[in-house]
């Protein structure tokens, strides 16, 4: 474990600023891509003392409170230890003060999160202890969109390292994503240190309003940003040094993801929309595959491939194909239905993010009940690169669902509107049931079967 003390001499912040600016830029964190472009559900923060909660994660906290998310905060120790010598606040006083800042702090950043204290002994926090107290925080329920964030395993602070472990793994058993948010790295570390582990760092920006309650946040710390008294023994905890590193525009996490839902969708069962026995999916696969306007394609993208089912008819009409799924055990299963088909191939890819820049263009893309997977935000981006990726004679071909999709921003109908809207493709064909709706899309002009035939 390091080795470092409070008040010694630390790593100025303007290194600090100097790494971050020199930083190759892309690794922000992006809370939306550990749930398939949405928000969790519930954001759980573990502090192992009072003051760590706005330290490592204030901002994060109230971003995701004003964005309807529900928090809980989980204060394992009461930071009674802080001031062991101190003459005017024994353990029993300094843990009511602090409690009491911390609530007052969360009051700042997440008026509505629910604040919880386990009282464990500060600076003896042992792995188990904390083990059981987020498992009871989590419960029973459901953790599929839960997000948890925890002290750094390898912060160097005993109480801080055995929070960070436990919450590795707890959340590793449970698949839930995890941020840990390193404090003390900044004062014992420094930019050329550990290299390969801060190039992992995922940056959070912070906005004006968020950096504010930050500020404002910390500020109700008092025991810790100001002496207790003059007295020796009550001297102030965060120097002014180390507030520093705390006042940047940008919050710091190392991210470990979860399983996606699709993930956990195709792993827990082998045909999740029983794509093959049902007649309705096997109705809507032969009226997709009749509504492409002509015999055969060159180079076929389909964006969310699923178990394969419409992929394997795809292949019979395309020179080469490549499919995409976010779910590892989605894109086995394809590649499985294409042993035989040598010029398909199914890959591990998450869009926009893992869009085959470069790998086109495609004169055949097929987006099939994936669009409202999408944020907005997702779709406008995944829009801008089917449009770049699409052959000067490319076919853009939609079909989606057209009832409620529970959990997801958008629907079907919305998906086809917006691409209709904002791609500058023309609409070739549409087949609409209450059901799904079924679209080809072109650019314009649009030239019906007949006419490319020279019927007409």
């Amino acid at each position: 474990m390091v080795s470092f003390t409070h008040d010694g001499e630390g790593t100025p912040e303007a290194l600090w600023r100097a790494w971050e600016q020199e930083r190759e830029p892309g690794n922000d964190l992006q809370v939306e891509a550990l749930f398939d472009g949405r928000l969790p559900t519930r954001f759980l923060l573990l502090a192992a003392h009072p003051d760590d909660e706005t330290l490592g994660a204030g901002a994060l906290l109230a971003r995701l409170a004003r964005e309807g998310v529900r928090c809980d905060v989980v204060v394992l120790t009461d930071g009674d230890a802080s001031h062991p010598s101190s003459p005017t606040y024994s353990p029993h006083q300094l843990a009511e003060l602090r409690r009491r800042e911390v609530a007052d702090a969360v009051q700042v950043l997440a008026p509505a999160a629910h604040v919880s204290f386990e009282g464990l002994p500060d600076g003896r926090l042992r792995q188990e202890d904390v083990t059981a107290a987020l498992l009871r925080a989590l419960g029973d329920g459901d953790d599929t969109r839960t997000l948890v964030a925890a002290p750094w395993r390898q912060d160097g602070h005993p109480d801080h390292e055995a929070v960070g472990r436990a919450a590795a793994d707890v959340c590793r058993g449970r698949d839930i994503p995890l941020l840990e948010y390193p404090i003390w790295l900044w004062h014992w570390g420094s930019p050329s240190d550990r290299t390969a582990e801060l190039d992992a760092l995922s940056l959070h920006r912070l906005s004006t309003e968020d950096q504010a309650r930050k500020t404002s946040a910390l500020a109700t710390h008092t025991s810790q940003v100001l002496p207790l008294s003059d007295a020796p023994g009550d001297e102030v905890l965060l120097a002014p040094a180390v507030l520093e590193h705390f006042s940047r525009n940008f919050e710091s996490f190392f991210v470990t993801a979860g399983s996606s839902t699709f993930e956990r969708l195709h792993r827990d069962t082998a045909d999740p929309w029983q794509v093959a026995e049902r007649f309705y999916e096997q109705r809507k696969r032969a009226l997709t595959m009749a509504s492409l306007p002509r015999r055969r394609f060159g180079r076929t993208l389909e964006v969310g491939c699923s178990v394969g089912a419409l992929t394997r008819e795809l292949a019979t009409v395309s020179d080469s194909l490549l499919a995409l799924d976010t779910s590892e055990t989605a894109v086995r299963r394809t590649s499985e239905a294409l042993i035989m088909t040598p010029a398909a191939t199914a890959r591990l890819a998450t869009v926009p993010r893992d869009w085959p820049r470069g790998e086109g263009p495609f004169d055949l893309v097929v987006l099939s009940e994936t669009g409202y997977f999408l944020s907005s935000d997702q779709l406008d981006e995944v829009i801008r690169l089917i449009r770049a990726s699409l052959d000067d004679d490319g076919v853009l071909l939609l079909c989606h669902w057209r009832h409620p999709i529970e959990g997801w921003e958008l629907d079907g109908d919305a998906v086809h509107d917006r691409i209709r809207r904002t791609s500058g493709l023309t609409t070739l064909a549409l087949h609409t049931e209450e059901d799904f709706v079924l679209e080809v899309l072109v650019p314009a002009p649009a030239r019906s079967v007949a006419r490319r035939e020279g019927l007409l």
